[in-house]
């Protein structure tokens, strides 16, 4: 950087990221610079020559503070009688193609971004040469990402959805491109002679094909779901980048109405249960007579962001895990299958303060049969659950 200047900004605050609707200006520039003089600024090899209107469009800036130093230098000259010298041309060591959009943006023009490369150049010499209105409507612009190897513009009113954020998304960009106390969160901004290198937003390891079904579906657009196989990519990829709402729609579901109990009623397959969906309704006995150690209910289940309205659970158990005692009608699992049942018992146990122990619907050991139906009836070792057929 010519003529002796240290990095752009040194000795002025960090802008940070300007969401204030006053700085997205109308046609009315301020008078920061006069409007209708020249000013030279050359960046790396190409030599840009932009009016004191334009720089004042994004201004307090560093070409703005510099310029306007060079206009108080050359009125301190004059009117000591020196030789007017006239204004000195800024030297920035910066890619000239880059602040050939800049500058675009600096005569008023509305500057897009082609890719996530050309974001992060662009985001980072707009903080480097402390344009606030440019670096506002970059923050606030498109999130761009590689997904894949394959390019992306992700609109962030997409992710509005109850469950969608904050996700992948949300938080790593928070993090990567705005900070309200440093340019550059970790460097010291005062010695700082060029911005860091920031890598392009990539998300190699996931794919492409699979993230554009998951904004298609993002916004509002339904999905035609080949097979299974399809599905657990798609679950896969949701959790990966955090849609959790998105993740409950494509759960695997039935809801139907049991006309013999006149109650309605969801199907869930026992991996996609979660914890905050449980919740437990007692028949009227119980809740006339809470003391009562005989208690009867039903467990119901609403999609986390989802639904509004809780139904009566059916658990669908997949696989070869579970083995049926038709004389002592009691269900047994293994593997997986186990530990979870367990694991639900638990939750729905903590739910009506029954010691996590002593779980209640799982009758365990030898003797158990004999004990009363109680939730005090059996603990989390090897054991099975009493069952009873409805036809």
């Amino acid at each position: 950087m010519g003529n002796g200047h240290t990095a752009p900004g040194v000795g002025h605050a960090a802008p940070g990221i300007v969401r204030d609707p006053t700085t997205i200006r109308g046609p009315d520039i301020p008078h920061v610079l006069p409007h209708e003089k020249v000013f030279p600024i050359q960046i790396g090899s190409k030599l840009f020559r932009l009016s004191g209107a334009s720089i004042s469009s994004d201004a307090p800036s560093y070409f703005s503070e510099y310029f306007k130093c060079q206009l108080v230098q050359a009125e301190t000259r004059r009117a000591n009688g020196e030789h007017d010298q006239g204004i000195k041309t800024l030297y920035i060591d910066r890619d000239p193609t880059i602040f050939s959009d800049i500058s675009r943006h600096l005569q008023g023009y509305h500057i897009q971004p082609r890719d996530g490369s050309h974001f992060v150049k662009l985001f980072a010499d707009a903080q480097f040469y402390q344009l606030p209105r440019l670096v506002s409507q970059l923050f606030e612009d498109n999130i761009y990402i590689s997904i894949g190897g394959r390019e992306f513009r992700v609109q962030k009113d997409l992710f509005t959805a109850p469950g969608d954020t904050p996700n992948y998304f949300t938080l790593g960009f928070a993090v990567m491109f705005s900070s309200t106390d440093a340019v550059f969160p970790g460097l010291d901004r005062a010695g700082l002679l060029r911005p860091p290198s920031i890598v392009p937003p990539a998300v190699p390891s996931r794919s492409g094909e699979v993230f554009a079904e998951l904004i298609h579906m993002l916004k509002g657009y339904p999905l035609h779901i080949r097979n299974e196989a399809h599905r657990a990519e798609l679950l896969r990829d949701c959790r990966y980048f955090l849609f959790k709402g998105l993740e409950q729609k494509l759960i695997p579901h039935a809801i139907s109405h049991n006309f013999l109990r006149g109650k309605d009623e969801i199907t869930v397959r026992l991996e996609d249960i979660r914890q905050p969906g449980l919740s437990i309704t007692f028949d009227a006995p119980f809740q006339n007579l809470p003391s009562t150690p005989s208690m009867s209910g039903w467990v119901h289940y609403m999609r986390p962001f989802v639904d509004s309205t809780p139904r009566e659970l059916v658990i669908e158990i997949s696989g070869e895990c579970t083995r049926l005692d038709v004389d002592a009608m009691r269900a047994e699992f293994s593997g997986d299958a186990k530990k979870k049942i367990a694991r639900l018992v638990e939750v729905l146990a903590s739910k009506i303060n029954v010691p996590n122990a002593r779980p209640m619907g799982l009758l365990m050991g030898s003797g158990a049969g004999s004990q009363p139906e109680s939730p005090a009836s059996g603990t989390l070792g090897e054991g099975s659950v009493k069952v009873a057929l409805e036809g």
